[in-house]
């Protein structure tokens, strides 16, 4: 409700607007929620709430989506993609994977194609590029990020006693800012509510507040079919297993010949394009298109890198949630991606 749906909430926490960007307009759109817990989803259980990680959200989503397949089999022979954001980067080439190694004569998903935004792919690098991200964009100061390089052994992820005092340091120093979007402001309270537009315009920082409102009505929570609960943004879970990289599994998926596809707003600082670059730059591809620009309304929307196996681009002026901060080109590079081509590049 805040990037690629349908519907976006009014600043009244109360009545929706349609997302003329939304990602719907190109696809049919599943969301799921997952691992048990999350949202609105919930277990009955109990189990399933103390050994929540990376392979059981995996099993548990690829069961959802056979038994989704069988309870809506209109669409089983349709292509198959899947998205997500974040550690999604481990999401999603998990269950893609998955889907693969279990695909049968009897059961089989269509699978095209994945695409990550954003995405926590490894620890090491994702942090060293977390860091060095902070210091090319003024966060940090050329000492930090000298002791941090010197002090941190990325290579094996090694992280002395030294190596964390700095990087505590240098999350200290950049201050108060929105990490997910270095550049974006930040909610104020104080301030009054901009006045409902119903349409998108520019980044409403306290979006995030009209959503909490709106999905803990009564009314809406009963219009969702869901179990009444207290919603939040996110829930507290104590994670089991979580490999520290998923290069290994993401080098599977390129070999099966599955379209790959690693997105990344440049403004993000949780996890930033210099993290997505490391990343790729580990998989030691081939590069097939050279860097170019592409673009969204006459202006510059971001920029593409054509690997072998894999395609890697930026949307300009995006944060860590893609479709938030510029919800066009979002729409712009994830339609090229289904449709199996390069964003433009005029």
């Amino acid at each position: 409700m805040e990037e690629l749906g349908p519907f976006r909430v009014n600043s009244d926490g109360k009545t929706l607007y349609r997302n003329e960007y939304a990602w719907n307009n190109v696809a049919n759109v599943l969301f799921l929620e997952t691992p048990a817990g999350v949202g609105f989803s919930y277990s009955n259980t109990s189990s399933d709430y103390s050994n929540p990680g990376d392979n059981n959200t995996a099993e548990d989503s690829y069961t959802f989506l056979v038994n989704w397949f069988e309870r809506f089999p209109q669409y089983k022979n349709r292509d198959f993609f899947i998205t997500g954001e974040s550690y999604a980067g481990h999401y999603v080439p998990q269950l893609a994977y998955t889907i693969l190694s279990k695909n049968t004569s009897k059961t089989i998903i269509n699978l095209k194609g994945i695409a990550i935004g954003n995405a926590w792919i490894d620890d090491n690098l994702c942090t060293k590029g977390m860091f060095d991200f902070f210091w090319t964009h003024a966060l940090n100061s050329d000492e930090t990020n000298a002791a941090i390089n010197k002090y941190c052994d990325f290579a094996t992820g090694q992280l002395s006693t030294s190596c964390d005092q700095y990087q505590t340091q240098g999350v200290r120093e950049y201050g108060q800012i929105d990490l997910y979007n270095v550049y974006a402001p930040l909610c104020k309270s104080s301030a009054p509510p901009p006045p409902t537009a119903g349409v998108i315009r520019e980044y409403d920082p306290c979006s995030d507040k009209y959503v909490n409102s709106y999905l803990n009505l009564a009314e809406v929570q009963a219009a969702l079919h869901a179990k009444h609960t207290n919603w939040s943004t996110c829930s507290d879970l104590t994670w089991t297993d979580s490999p520290s990289t998923v290069l290994p599994t993401i080098q599977q998926l390129i070999a099966s010949g599955i379209r790959v596809w690693i997105y990344s707003g440049d403004t993000d600082g949780r996890v930033p394009v210099t993290s997505s670059r490391y990343s790729i730059n580990a998989l030691n591809l081939p590069v097939e298109t050279a860097w170019y620009p592409w673009y969204a309304d006459g202006e510059v929307g971001g920029y593409v890198l054509g690997y072998k196996g894999v395609i890697f681009t930026t949307v300009r002026g995006a944060g860590h949630l893609v479709p938030t901060y510029q919800p066009q080109r979002a729409l712009i590079m994830i339609s090229s991606f289904l449709e199996g081509k390069l964003p433009p590049s005029s």
